[in-house]
């Protein structure tokens, strides 16, 4: 059965299986009991198919499911999680984590390695199996993923006779003049390039693609060494800095996902940095650019190759749970290749398994995929796994500094400088 409120941890099994193994009690046998589980599966687009999935795992199961509701924002449930883990409540058995949080949080969780058969995480992208093993241990499976993409004006680069820029320098070049050719014909809003640069997480996202696709690293290296300090590293950040006021608005300084694609969506832009949500909105029917649009990796340095940081969520079982093996059931059975392509074409979201990007089904709901799956491949997880719990102050510290950049308050090699003097602070601490 499927519980959407609370109600007590535990029942005899009733209907379906449960009615089953209750005649069985009338016969003679003991009654078997239905335990409750409790996942937190968060709020916006996945969490609309999460009771899809959680109720169909009841009803095969004969236990019960509550699906437990959390905050919008990643940092308010964030703290909901620490509050409830940090007091080993046994409340929540599954939670819904983000890709940034199997390190912060992986002391409260358990091993899925125990629970799940051997093999459970082949087929997925080993790059977000990596990021869900802290110290050895399997801490969360992966459920969807996300990866930053380049989105572009098909018609707009077909009008000026440009193609689609691989290094981020033609981009600028190919930003810089179409700008100057819209603008010419009436159209003073239009922009070449807009992307995330407040300073939040979005700005980390959108720095590290930068800096690793020069070449520059990743701030800090699996082993824990902070690499941000080096001269790649510089001039990625110099060049962003440089497109502010001049392909990019000032406002970008303050823009976040929405107000980017906001500008693309109206037509006022020519290239953007964003998820794949985008897509279907972009093309829908509220968009001003459907079906004038272009999607493809985001672009390199002189020395570097595509980067793409990887986001998306993850399901993790609580250390505190008072039925791990049915809440590693639960994640097992959400996470399948089953669940994930009617996650893939119920709601558009992207798979972890890889296959799942050859299937036809899948391509055929949504094409994009396929010009997806190799900035997947590809992605750069960002280095929460490795820092733990200082992985928050890492990131405040590198969006921090690159805002900086921006903002034209400090060069790209003072930026680096500072910033791995703060990183290899941070570190001694341990992490």
């Amino acid at each position: 059965m499927f519980s959407p409120r609370p109600c007590s941890r535990h029942r005899l099994v009733q209907g379906g299986i449960g009615a089953m193994l209750l005649a069985g009690a009338v016969l003679g046998a003991p009654a078997v009991l239905a335990e409750e589980i409790a996942i937190a599966c968060g709020s916006g687009d996945a969490a609309d198919y999460c009771p899809i999935a959680a109720r169909q795992w009841a009803e095969q199961t004969g236990h019960s499911v509550q699906v437990v509701s959390t905050p919008n924002g990643t940092t308010e449930k964030l703290s909901l999680y620490q509050q409830l883990l940090g007091s080993e409540s046994s409340d929540i058995d599954v939670l819904m984590m983000d890709i940034v949080w199997p390190g912060m949080l992986g002391n409260h969780l358990v091993d899925l390695n125990d629970y799940l058969p051997e093999g459970a995480t082949e087929g997925f992208f080993p790059a977000l199996v990596d990021n869900n093993t802290v110290d050895g241990r399997l801490v969360a499976m992966p459920w969807y993923t996300d990866a930053g993409l380049l989105y572009y004006r098909r018609d707009l680069l077909e009008k000026h006779g440009h193609s689609v820029p691989e290094t981020w320098q033609e981009l600028t070049e190919t930003a810089e003049a179409i700008q100057a050719a819209e603008r010419e014909a009436g159209n003073d809003d239009f922009w070449g390039y807009t992307f995330q640069g407040r300073a939040y997480e979005g700005l980390t996202c959108n720095a590290l693609e930068w800096v690793a696709s020069h070449g520059g690293g990743t701030l800090v290296n699996a082993e824990g060494e902070v690499t941000i300090d080096n001269p790649r590293a510089a001039a990625a950040l110099d060049l962003a800095a440089s497109w502010i006021g001049n392909i990019t608005p000032e406002g970008a300084l303050n823009h976040t996902e929405e107000e980017t694609r906001g500008i693309f969506q109206s037509g006022n832009a020519l290239f953007l940095r964003n998820w794949p949500y985008v897509w279907s909105l972009a093309n829908g029917e509220a968009s001003e650019v459907a079906g004038k649009v272009g999607m493809a990796p985001l672009p390199h340095g002189p020395e570097g190759e595509s980067k793409a940081t990887l986001g998306g969520w993850n399901l993790a079982v609580s250390r505190y749970s008072e039925h791990p093996e049915l809440a590693a059931d639960l994640v097992a059975f959400i996470t399948s290749r089953e669940q994930q392509k009617a996650h893939a074409l119920r709601m558009g979201m992207n798979p972890t398994i890889e296959s799942l990007y050859q299937d036809e089904e899948v391509l055929a709901s949504n094409p994009s995929m396929s010009e997806l799956y190799e900035t997947l491949t590809n992605g750069v997880p960002r280095p929460a796994t490795v820092t733990g719990d200082a992985y928050a102050r890492v990131s405040n510290a590198f969006f921090n500094r690159t805002h900086q950049v921006l903002s034209g308050d400090l060069d790209g090699a003072s930026a680096v400088q500072q910033l791995g003097r703060e990183l290899e602070r941070l570190g001694r601490r341990g992490w």
